[in-house]
């Protein structure tokens, strides 16, 4: 039995779609692709619980940049960044329901796969941004073309080559009311960076209003903790997502689990907060589902729960809280 037959998603989630059910957005079929998180616009797929979607994603980008001469400022219209597919209307889907999101995979696209990374006026976490005001003189900009295959991986230059760890920057459904942009991660996902939100992982998202409205793109193939200057190695792929229900199931934040271990994920501005919000939301549950008293999993977590930083350089930076199921007590 593989991990997956015991995860949270196979024992609670619907899966009572057709049968084999597929389902793809190609780029004709998405039309245009969303810089904002909401429900008020028409659903490109309409799916049932259990379905398979395969979803041609863009870069951040949408392929605006072209070249290594290029200059982003005056090429990109900030804050449209961040394309969004979708969204995905999910048959059955009501306020205080789960999303079960698992990544089955993230394939490079295009006939000759190219990432990009730029240094851009004003945006990273080590230059004066917008929110951090500061009299320093922008760092030039800067953009870096990369051949990439998922065989051998990103090719950084004639001596480093990065491994192909894929992963899906920005997912999540709509908010209730509000229209967010892409770029802003929050309590329904988005723009989290977060390296673990990667094939063979499930993440498991709020569900705010009916049909739930799934939105996924900005897909990385490469990503440090934190995306430190503010552009991971973006690259258009297909993504591939098997997308389960989980009634009744209601979170506050979304959450992840893979092989290895159980996480909560808060989102906030100053970083303490994100971290404070993801481990809070990591107690309480272990508390509701997995028997502990909330102050022993406070004391539990202060000796083995771990911390990874998503990204500190959106309008709220992204932390993910996670426990190893290998503790006692844990695994189920």
């Amino acid at each position: 039995m593989s991990w997956f037959d015991d995860s949270i998603m196979a024992r609670k989630g619907v899966a009572k779609g057709q049968a084999g059910a597929t389902h793809s957005i190609t780029e004709a079929s998405q039309g245009k692709y969303h810089y904002v998180y909401g429900a008020y616009v028409e659903p490109v797929l309409t799916i049932d619980p259990g379905a398979v979607v395969s979803a041609e994603t863009h870069d951040a980008f949408e392929g605006a940049i072209k070249a290594e001469t290029d200059k982003p400022s005056e090429i990109l219209n900030f804050p449209y960044l961040n394309p969004q597919n979708g969204p995905i209307w999910v048959n059955g889907a009501e306020k205080g329901d789960c999303l079960a999101v698992y990544i089955e995979s993230v394939v490079p696209r295009g006939p000759q796969p190219r990432g990009t990374t730029v240094i851009m006026p004003e945006f990273g976490g080590l230059v004066p941004t917008a929110d951090t005001a500061m009299l320093t003189t922008p760092l030039p900009e800067r953009v870096k073309k990369l051949e990439i295959t998922a065989e051998k991986g990103t090719v950084w230059n004639d001596r480093i080559t990065l491994p192909y760890e894929p992963f899906i920057g920005t997912i999540g459904t709509a908010p209730e009311i509000e229209a967010i942009s892409s770029l802003v991660p929050d309590y329904y996902g988005g723009n989290m960076d977060l390296p673990d939100v990667a094939p063979g992982a499930v993440i498991y998202l709020p569900v705010n209003t009916e049909g739930a409205y799934l939105y996924v793109g900005d897909c990385h193939a490469a990503q440090g903790d934190g995306e430190l200057c503010g552009v991971a190695i973006e690259h258009p792929t297909v993504t591939t997502l098997r997308v389960d229900l989980i009634k009744g199931w209601t979170i506050r934040t979304p959450r992840l689990e893979n092989e290895k271990f159980y996480m909560t994920i808060g989102s906030a501005r100053p970083m303490e907060d994100a971290a404070r919000g993801a481990y809070r939301e990591l107690i309480r549950w272990m508390a509701r589902d997995f028997g502990f008293e909330e102050i022993d999993a406070y004391m539990l977590l202060t000796q083995c729960g771990r911390i990874r930083l998503g990204n500190m350089v959106d309008p709220k930076y992204t932390v993910g809280a996670s426990i190893l199921k290998s503790i006692s007590g844990i695994a189920r």
